[in-house]
């Protein structure tokens, strides 16, 4: 028997598993991840990436590698049966510093994902190994694999030695049954055949979702010439009947001039799912992606949810790992995942149910999205994507603006001692929101993502001031203790002196200028002079500058973080 030492083993080298695995290498931590087949799923799955996706993809260095395999500003188009708009995705803000959607081809992306891992000496990834036990020692955990053959016999065990495990295994998973939690919601009897084929027959690149009471449909543009379609199969047409290629092209008939000369690449068949974990949590034991959660695929949601988890859990699990804060903080990932990844499957949920209305409920949803096209601010309830929950945690790694409790926050801003300070727009809080990414300029980089100038941890930043001005010297030694970046922003008209009259701070400043005011435009509409951002950019607190000490106190309680002496 073979045994490895790691911090982190991760079960299941799908996109979530291989990109939680990166977020940890990159923060210089230790990681397994096991994978029971012998090599990547080759086949697309996934075909939406979101700015939040990209935002971490960047986080983890692959942004470069992965981007050639995606389109930006995927364009969403809901068509009735006889090819009317219905209504239009088509957000082009880029708030968080890139487009809204992506189409990407999903293969590709999990190679770049799965060759990331080559960069760091402690990181590993072993293809042909099973779980098949798994056991809590209180203190470490213990995982136990066996070693598959090329044909799938077992040859031998492996036992993984760890401080946390994560399992990313998919629906099925090995690690949701061991830990005995819930997964509760429904899977519609529905089953949809997926067509991918190459060379493009029908050359848009925007996305269009069929809903045809006769058979309904999507049709996908993708990167490299790829055109997907899914159609739904009827209730009493087997499943079998996609091996047939004269049903094949009957179903693509309608779409092109010639399906028999189309070269398929992929098809397969699937069931959409409506599930969601009762715990993400049990132990140093954790689950994400569709371990802890499966969704409908109308919106594209289930690959990004997935992300979403492991942007979250790999701060968590590294601070922890670095003794910079204690394992309480660990208890938060539920606490603020499972809510938005229950949000997502709800609409997702709906959305499916308006793409099968039949003819009569069809008139009608029909008749209903004409009326809101009429009415710019409902139409635009679509195009920009605002019916979308974005993630707010409401508890967690927060403190309540109103109050600067720790652990919670309320999203209303409406009384308290800070009140006369609000106007009608700054009566929603920023905190549990993510923070926006414009391109800056700082003394050493012109036009350049926020994101690579305050790093990949915890950022205190004010608006136009010395965000040192009201810490004492017990706050400025937490904040070098946990290496929080001090940042001020500033108009780039001012950037200047703010560079030579914060030489004198008591610690050092990042001053970075807003040449476009996308930053002052966030502050003027927010009750807020400061902001504490997490290491997932997420608003910890937010508050006046002279509340400073106090919202840092919140969040160093909020998120366990050590004091010096402690040990995690």
């Amino acid at each position: 028997m073979t045994t490895y030492d790691t911090d982190v083993v991760v079960v299941g080298a799908g996109p979530v598993g291989l990109t939680l695995a990166n977020l940890i290498g990159v923060r210089g931590h230790r990681v397994t991840v096991l994978e029971a087949r012998h090599e990547l799923i080759d086949y697309p799955r996934g075909v939406g990436l979101d700015d939040e996706s990209v935002r971490t993809l960047c986080t983890a260095g692959l942004w470069q590698q992965v981007q050639p395999y995606t389109v930006p500003h995927h364009v969403v188009r809901l068509v009735n049966g006889a090819g009317r708009v219905l209504a239009t995705n088509d957000p082009r803000t880029q708030e968080f510093g890139h487009p809204r959607k992506h189409g990407f081809i999903q293969p590709l992306v999990d190679r770049e994902l799965a060759a990331g891992l080559g960069r760091f000496p402690d990181a590993c990834l072993r293809f042909g190994h099973r779980v098949v036990d798994l056991h809590d020692h209180g203190d470490h955990v213990t995982v136990t694999a066996e070693r598959l053959d090329a044909g799938g016999e077992a040859a031998g065990t492996v036992t993984v030695t760890a401080r946390y495990a994560v399992g990313c295994e998919g629906g099925s998973s090995f690690t949701r049954k061991w830990m005995g939690v819930g997964f509760e919601g429904r899977s519609p009897s529905t089953r949809w055949v997926v067509i991918d084929v190459e060379n493009d027959p029908v050359g848009t690149p925007s996305v269009y979702l069929g809903a045809d009471p006769r058979r309904p449909y999507v049709s996908i543009g993708l990167p490299q010439g790829v055109r997907r379609w899914e159609f739904m199969l009827h209730d009493d047409e087997p499943t079998e009947r996609v091996e047939d290629p004269a049903f094949l092209h009957a179903l693509l008939a309608r779409h092109v001039p010639d399906p028999a000369a189309l070269t398929v690449i992929n098809r397969r068949t699937f069931t959409h799912h409506g599930r969601l974990a009762s715990d993400f949590r049990k132990g140093r034991v954790f689950l994400a992606g569709d371990a802890a959660h499966l969704m409908p695929v109308w919106l594209g949601q289930g690959w990004n949810s997935g992300i979403r988890d492991a942007t979250n859990l790999a701060w968590k699990l590294t601070a922890v790992l670095g003794g910079d804060a204690g394992d309480t903080l660990l208890d938060t990932y539920t606490q603020e995942r499972r809510k938005h990844a229950l949000d997502m499957i709800d609409v997702n949920m709906a959305a499916g149910t308006v793409m099968k209305m039949g003819r009569f409920a069809g008139r009608l949803r029909d008749a209903f999205a004409a009326a809101l096209n009429l009415v710019p601010k409902w139409k635009s309830y679509f195009t920009e994507l605002r019916f979308k929950p974005m993630p707010r945690y409401d508890t967690g790694v927060v403190a309540d603006q109103a109050t600067l409790t720790p652990g919670r926050a309320r999203p209303g801003f409406k009384h308290g001692r800070l009140a006369p300070f609000t106007d009608s727009a700054g009566r929603l809080s920023p905190v549990g929101l993510q923070f926006i990414q414009p391109r800056v300029n700082t003394a050493a980089a012109t036009g350049v993502l926020l994101d690579e100038v305050t790093g990949p941890w915890w950022t205190l930043a004010t608006w136009g001031t010395d965000p040192t001005a009201f810490l004492s010297p017990a706050d400025l030694a937490l904040v070098r203790r946990h290496r929080i970046r001090l940042v001020s922003f500033m108009p780039e008209t001012q950037r200047a002196w703010a560079e030579k009259r914060y030489t004198a701070s008591p610690a050092p400043v990042t001053v970075v200028g807003d040449p476009d005011g996308a930053l002052k435009n966030w502050f003027d509409v927010r009750a807020c002079g400061l902001v504490i951002l997490r290491p997932d950019r997420f608003v910890a607190a937010a508050c006046l500058t002279q509340q400073a000490p106090r919202a840092l106190a919140a969040v160093a309680r909020a998120a366990s973080l050590t004091a010096e002496g402690d040990r995690a």
